[in-house]
């Protein structure tokens, strides 16, 4: 995605700023920001016209950058998070009481997968960081697949980085992490 630290440093200050950011993961582009942020988690939000109860996902590179909201995971644990994410799972994990509401929504769960998207990845290790992840999109309509359609879709309200989607032609599977039980196939 970009090769230079400078260009981490300026799109994480973007995040920190409550700016929004489009990137390319597994099956099309996602849309995020800073998950701590409250107001863009809101902007986020309402550019995508969905509602706050259903929650939000988050993607991280590594197990630490969203270990913080989770409640702990043993080392085993933390590994079958990690080759979850190489298949494309999101987990809907139990949550710390002081993860915010405006990430888990209406649940005492949180999803997160840990991407093996390349660029995405690359993206939170860049940032050194989580991001909130969630197809860009209006809720209802088909997600952007690529640069130029989150362009046209967002214009400068979102900071569109370059880059491709995966193959995956589905978004994320969703499953409970304390059963398996597909959530969203």
């Amino acid at each position: 995605m970009f090769r230079h630290s400078a260009s981490y440093r300026r799109i994480a200050a973007h995040l920190r700023r409550g700016g929004l950011i489009a990137y390319p993961t597994e099956s099309c582009y996602g849309l995020g920001c800073d998950p701590d942020n409250s107001s863009a988690v809101q902007r986020l939000l309402k550019l995508k016209q969905r509602p706050q109860h259903k929650g939000l996902i988050l993607i991280a590179a590594l197990y630490r950058q969203v270990a913080r909201y989770l409640q702990p995971l043993t080392s085993a644990q933390q590994q079958q998070l990690e080759i979850a994410g190489a298949q494309a799972i999101t987990y809907l994990m139990p949550a710390v009481h002081s993860t915010p509401r405006w990430l888990r929504g209406g649940h005492d769960t949180l999803a997160v997968r840990l991407t093996a998207h390349r660029q995405a990845a690359q993206l939170c290790r860049g940032v050194n960081s989580a991001l909130v992840s969630t197809s860009a999109n209006r809720s209802g309509q088909r997600p952007a697949k690529t640069y130029a359609q989150c362009l046209r879709l967002f214009g400068k309200r979102v900071w569109v980085l370059p880059g491709r989607v995966g193959k995956r032609k589905k978004p994320s599977t969703i499953s409970m992490w304390a059963d398996g039980r597909i959530v969203r196939k």
